[in-house]
């Protein structure tokens, strides 16, 4: 069947006016009846869509790759969408947007760098089924970058979808007690979910590219695919300096030690537990600095160091209401 041409042949027009119509339309919703519940709803169906409304243009739509890719992507977006909308539907409402509810510019800014997610992070699905790639032929389905992309997408797949889970049933039963969560994925590293994530995004990019991978595309359409690898480095660089790691490691562990939140148990759990790439505690914790620091990405911005970071009147007064006095750490958290 042929192709659907719609406004250009790499159906990046397209995408780009839905994504903008469909949060567009979720974000008067929201900020009409200050409703949180169909923010991150919002965000994981819009992939579904963009999935569904691509393949079906395209003229590979029976095609096992074009499916693959489409389906990895529809798959991980659900479960996310599906997974946050029943989070927030217990808790009642996003922390996130108590200080940008009420403020229109603000809040609608939120939602036009989710419009800017979506878009680029559905490139590798956009442009493997557009028509400026499926007019080559296309190499026959398990190729090793098939075989790699499925092996990563099931890995990664598995991870966040039961780290969220683990840490679901971890906060029901702890509540907010201060007891850290280091069950399941989370004994190798501090963010399983967020390893999970970026690891499913790199595997349908992995799958998208076999055919440039296998000189069967070339031209403009190969280098197309090739440069659709900017949708996993956005969403690694957002989760790593923007929406993910920095707001939860330091901001995180200064909370804990101010308040006097679990603190030593935290300390240690910090020392021996990967930020992000799944490693034995035991080894990780004897691990020089400088490797952490590097391989392990647990880079300058994430580290907590008291004597730099904490306000010690807030640790003084509240060692007082507690009747009790804590030291600071004046040597901070070095390893």
């Amino acid at each position: 069947m042929a192709a659907i041409h719609v406004l250009d042949n790499y159906y990046l027009a397209i995408t780009f006016l839905i994504t903008v119509a469909y949060q567009l339309f979720h974000f008067a919703i929201a900020f009409s009846l200050k409703f949180d519940k169909l923010t991150d709803w919002a965000g994981g169906t819009n992939f579904v869509l963009l999935a569904i409304l691509t393949l079906s243009f395209s003229e590979n739509r029976g095609d096992a790759r074009n499916i693959v890719v489409s389906v990895f992507m529809m798959a991980w977006a659900a479960r996310l969408s599906g997974f946050l909308l029943f989070r927030i539907l217990k808790t009642g409402k996003d922390d996130r947007f108590d200080d940008k509810r009420d403020k229109f510019w603000s809040f609608l800014g939120f939602w036009v760098f989710q419009m800017l997610w979506v878009w680029t992070c559905s490139l590798p699905v956009t442009i493997s089924n557009s028509p400026k790639v499926t007019q080559f032929r296309q190499p026959g389905f398990g190729t090793g970058c098939d075989i790699a992309g499925i092996v990563l997408f099931a890995i990664g797949f598995i991870m966040e979808s039961v780290s969220d889970v683990q840490k679901y049933r971890f906060r029901s039963v702890h509540g907010n007690d201060g007891e850290v969560c280091d069950v399941g994925f989370f004994a190798w590293t501090r963010h399983p979910n967020y390893f999970g994530e970026i690891l499913i995004q790199f595997a349908i990019f992995t799958i998208a590219v076999a055919p440039a991978a296998n000189n069967y595309v070339r031209g403009g359409p190969s280098a197309a695919l090739y440069a659709s690898i900017l949708g996993p480095i956005f969403l690694t660089s957002l989760l790593m300096f923007l929406s993910g790691l920095p707001l939860q490691e330091r901001p995180g562990a200064k909370k804990r030690y101010e308040k006097g939140i679990k603190w030593p148990e935290y300390e240690r759990y910090l020392r021996r537990t990967s930020i992000l790439i799944p490693f034995p505690p035991q080894l990780y914790e004897k691990m020089p600095v400088i490797l952490k620091r590097t391989v392990f990405l647990e880079f300058p911005l994430y580290v907590f160091d008291p004597a730099k970071h904490a306000d010690q009147s807030k640790v003084q007064a509240n060692s007082a209401e507690e009747g009790r006095v804590r030291p600071s750490d004046e040597q901070g958290l070095r390893s």
